[in-house]
């Protein structure tokens, strides 16, 4: 059996042969050959032109079992209409299951375009925002909420925080807007809004309780500890023995409630940006270290301190003093006696970086990822003993976001750790 493309090179060969032949007897052979194969071409352009119409015209090509060249042609192209079309139903269903998905989200989802002009949104996006599907498409997404601090985040460039704002469909809610891009070269973007009411008002219960009780018991711990005084001037026999004890739980408490308002008063100023004073962060840290030593005492850990004089930070020097003296003081009451404390302050690239490395026992790798929560503790005992209150490094995560920063922490059992504060370009000045 004859493939298609041998039967139209005899086709070919048979036409040659011919004109030849015609060609001598007539004298011919040139023009007849010529007129043979442009014969020949013709009828090749005629089924071009046959095939183009048909594919022009998006008609169905019938099925055929001749095996000539161009009936192969038509027959493998019919094969790729039917298999698109497959593909096509296919993809489509999938589609029709997207939508109906994404439809049924209780959040607001929103696709835009490079310009923020809208490509689609779900039945949500209605109830949570006023916008109504299709009326809606193509149409600009900050023009049609119109809300200053949503246009603010809209045009900023950096979407990876989530804006919380109040729905201008009711007032009473407060959502959550969070923005990804995505497609070819991200020249789209998925914005999913959620409502966050009653996370939101159960977050500023739960600030409110502490500030509260924390307010509340400061003040029969002052009595207490003012009797305890009292007491500590004329001793009994009997109070000798547990008078200093109760004073230090008394002193541990304190510490406890003043820790709670300081991280209190962080999360209420939390969506406020961090004051704009010029700190000389080498000069802090300087008293910071000899504060360090002198908390060391007896355990004599060898503390080194490498700052950077030239390199001032902006922000609010309270709450730097605070982190920076945290995470300081945790080193040195976590660090067995005669233990290596390297302070750096320091440029990297084009941010400031502050960090703590001590050659301690170093920290469990599953405990890394909880250490900022409050009153978590590796080794809760030992932290108790060392005067701990298990608040700090929420202080510390707390005041780092506060000046648009971050906290790293690396460690290596019986090898030591090293927590470090990256601060943005934003807040570094360098006068060197």
């Amino acid at each position: 059996m004859f493939n298609p493309i041998q039967i139209e090179l005899t086709r070919l060969a048979v036409i040659l042969l011919a004109a030849t032949a015609v060609g001598i007897l007539s004298h011919q052979i040139i023009l007849v050959l010529l007129l043979g194969i442009i014969c020949f071409l013709c009828w090749h352009f005629i089924q071009l032109l046959r095939l183009y119409y048909q594919l022009k015209e998006n008609r169905g090509i019938p099925a055929n079992a001749s095996n000539t060249l161009w009936a192969q042609i038509y027959e493998h192209i019919r094969m790729l209409q039917i298999k698109s079309q497959r593909r096509k139903r296919r993809l489509n269903r999938y589609f029709s299951r997207f939508r109906e998905a994404a439809m049924a989200l209780p959040d607001a989802t929103i696709i835009l375009g490079r310009q923020g002009d809208i490509i689609w949104c779900n039945a949500a996006s209605s109830a949570l925002l006023g916008l109504d599907w299709p009326e809606v498409a193509g149409k600009n997404i900050a023009q049609l909420l119109q809300h200053s601090v949503l246009t603010d985040y809209l045009s900023h460039g950096d979407h990876s925080q989530p804006l919380e704002f109040s729905s201008d469909v009711d007032k009473t809610k407060v959502l959550s807007l969070l923005i990804t891009p995505f497609g070819k070269k991200q020249s789209q973007q998925l914005m999913v809004v959620r409502d966050i009411t009653r996370l939101y008002h159960l977050d500023d219960a739960r600030r409110d309780f502490i500030a509260n009780v924390s307010h509340e018991l400061r003040t029969p711990l002052t009595v207490i500890s003012g009797f305890l005084e009292t007491m500590e001037e004329t001793p009994t026999e009997k109070g000798a023995e547990f008078i200093p004890l109760m004073r230090q739980q008394a002193k541990r408490m304190d510490d406890t409630i003043s820790d709670l308002l300081v991280l209190s008063r962080l999360e209420m100023d939390d969506k406020d940006p961090a004051g704009e004073e010029l700190v000389d962060v080498a000069a802090l840290l300087a008293d910071i270290a000899d504060e360090a030593a002198a908390l060391s005492g007896e355990a004599q850990h060898q503390i080194m301190l490498a700052a950077d004089s030239a390199l001032l930070l902006r922000g609010d020097k309270k709450e730097l003093q605070s982190a920076f003296s945290n995470l300081i003081f945790n080193a040195v009451r976590h660090t067995p006696g005669k233990a290596h404390i390297q302070i750096s302050w320091a440029i990297e690239g084009k941010e400031a970086q502050f960090s703590v490395t001590d050659t301690g026992e170093g920290i469990p790798a599953r405990h890394i990822p909880r250490l900022t929560e409050r009153f978590y503790r590796v080794d809760a005992a030992r932290s108790r003993d060392s005067g701990g209150t298990g608040l700090g490094l929420a202080i510390v995560k707390h005041i780092l976001q506060h000046h648009n920063s971050r906290l790293d922490i690396t460690s290596q059992e019986g090898k030591g750790s090293a927590f470090s504060c990256r601060f943005p370009e934003s807040r570094v000045v360098y006068q060197g």
